[in-house]
């Protein structure tokens, strides 16, 4: 049986991401190998095949442990308040103790939120993480971010917190749905560009193998791309400095999704779609005179990039709405989280492999990057 292991120590504490075909033997292993109190609440996306959680739901009700289940729709909109409340009323009601285990199945969504509930639940629980759509396996599975929308503010409620385990099945990955399939290379093609160049040498030679879903190679992009993510947060887990880099495109990313699911429908873009289109939003605000055709190069090579996997390069949308959601995204780039004075930031990139983090202070330039993703 095939297995690949990449351990990373956080706050003195090693943590494992295990990818394999038959994930449920290396969890039930973990389990049964733990100090637990022998209660597990199993939170999964209703969304994933029935036969694969079932399967899951069978394995852990044979290690002994006392199991709960708890069903969420991976949707952007039950990030909530109220669902993270509902969490712990499960908790509490079932007298979950911090020696207890909760396992989360699902995408960003599920992720996010069973992360930062094990998080505040007594101070901390044992958390397992098992991602489901492509997005979650190659950047949300790891890193810790845990987080919940409020006020229409993307993750304006979260911590960190670090899963103890996460576990990839390559099951999952041949039934993840092609738009969220290749949603997920955004974020592939993103720690490419801002640190390492192998990926970028990967995207551009298999590009037919990735498309048919070829697990061997799948495996090594994945993999590859998880290793450069951890090189980027292991000793800067807070985003102090040199994490921040693993932002580059999400500064108009998160204002794209905020604004487009407030005046068109929820889950109008994709996380990854909206991390493409941000990417080549920041490239243009990267430009300067005396580099500026290092940066238009860059823009040409991330777009077609981009193309290449099926992602947007423009944001369609009605053209009687253009103003509005130009204006919702401009106004949205403002309420960034990396925001520290009057001025929003933004992981700027003038050449590949060497992001650095600068103030948006030209509003001109900030309008006409806008323009050139809205204007169909």
């Amino acid at each position: 049986m095939s297995v690949n292991t990449i351990s990373y120590e956080v706050d003195n504490e090693i943590n494992k991401v295990i990818y394999s075909k038959e994930i449920d033997k290396f969890l039930i292993k973990d389990i049964n190998d733990l100090k637990s109190d022998q209660k597990i609440l199993f939170i999964y996306d209703k969304n994933i095949s029935k036969k694969f959680i079932d399967g899951l739901k069978t394995k852990l009700k044979l290690t002994g442990n006392i199991v709960f289940f708890k069903e969420i729709e991976g949707k952007k909109i039950n990030k909530n308040l109220n669902n993270l409340l509902k969490l712990f009323d499960e908790l509490i009601k079932n007298k979950f103790t911090k020696n207890s285990i909760i396992i989360s199945c699902g995408g960003g969504v599920v992720g996010d939120l069973c992360g930062l509930v094990s998080s505040l639940y007594l101070r901390g629980t044992i958390y397992f993480h098992i991602p489901t759509t492509m997005t979650a396996i190659v950047d949300s599975c790891i890193g810790g971010k845990t987080g919940i929308n409020y006020k229409g503010i993307i993750n304006s409620l979260g911590n960190y917190y670090h899963p103890k385990r996460v576990y990839i099945s390559e099951r999952i990955i041949t039934d993840i749905p092609n738009r969220e399939f290749f949603s997920g290379f955004a974020e592939i093609i993103k720690c490419g560009l801002i640190g390492n160049k192998k990926i970028i040498g990967y995207l551009n030679k298999d590009k037919y193998l990735f498309k048919r879903k070829n697990i061997q190679n799948l495996s090594k992009i994945i993999l590859e791309t998880l290793k450069t993510k951890i090189s980027f947060f292991k000793n800067d887990i807070k985003e102090k400095n040199k994490r921040l880099y693993l932002n580059f495109g999400h500064t108009f990313a998160h204002a794209m999704e905020m604004t487009t699911d407030k005046y068109l429908k929820k889950d109008f873009l994709r996380h990854g779609e909206a991390v493409g289109l941000g990417m080549l939003c920041e490239i243009m605000m990267s430009q300067n005179t005396n580099e500026k055709k290092n940066s238009n190069n860059l823009y040409c090579m991330t777009k077609q990039l981009l193309e290449k996997y099926n992602l947007p390069t423009k944001l369609k949308i009605p053209n009687k709405l253009g103003r509005k959601i130009h204006s919702g995204i401009y106004d949205g780039v403002f309420l960034d989280k990396k925001t520290k004075n009057k001025y929003p930031r933004f992981i700027s990139l003038k050449k590949i492999c060497s992001p650095t983090i600068e103030e948006i202070k030209d509003f001109g330039a900030l309008n006409d990057s806008i323009y050139k993703i809205t204007q169909n």
